[in-house]
């Protein structure tokens, strides 16, 4: 049996940047696996490759302004995740073809199975809350950003 994701499982405070700079998508997803890689001890190469190689299959611009991109990454012991707001909103090829300005990275063990799933079902279900993302786009700091995204309670998983 598999137990409930919880934002907090999946967010640490330094895994969030208030204001991201980037001109496009590639730049959004390069400079935000930049910061990921750091964080995690981990080749922000081989991140961007998983997460470039995913945007091929479809894009992750879910729309509304948000994209989740995410993958699988050897060496990971469980599901992690960082959110960047960018400082303007880009071109994502987002399903609503809308610009998007608020970007959850996920990434997951390889054999995560259900635990990848369930942790993207979470953020896709808290990130539908409009209130919510008018918040996060107001807010300026990471502190803010942070508590707001792991005290929703929109955020738990089945």
């Amino acid at each position: 049996m598999t137990q409930t994701v919880t934002m907090r499982d999946l967010l640490a405070p330094q895994a969030v940047v208030a204001t991201l700079e980037a001109t496009g998508k590639k730049d959004a997803l390069q400079n935000i696996t930049n910061a990921a890689g750091a964080l995690w001890g981990t080749d922000p190469l081989k991140i961007f490759d998983i997460l470039w190689e995913r945007e091929r299959l479809g894009t992750t611009g879910v729309g509304h302004g948000i994209a989740i991109p995410h993958g699988r990454l050897a060496g990971l012991d469980k599901v992690v995740g960082f959110f960047a707001r960018l400082s303007q909103p880009i071109a994502f090829d987002a399903i609503d073809d809308k610009p998007v300005d608020l970007i959850f990275l996920l990434l997951a063990p390889e054999a995560a199975g259900a635990d990848h799933l369930q942790a993207l079902a979470a953020i896709s279900r808290q990130l539908r809350d409009p209130k919510l993302c008018d918040q996060l786009r107001k807010s300026k700091d990471e502190k803010t950003i942070y508590q707001l995204l792991v005290e929703s309670p929109a955020v738990q998983a089945a």
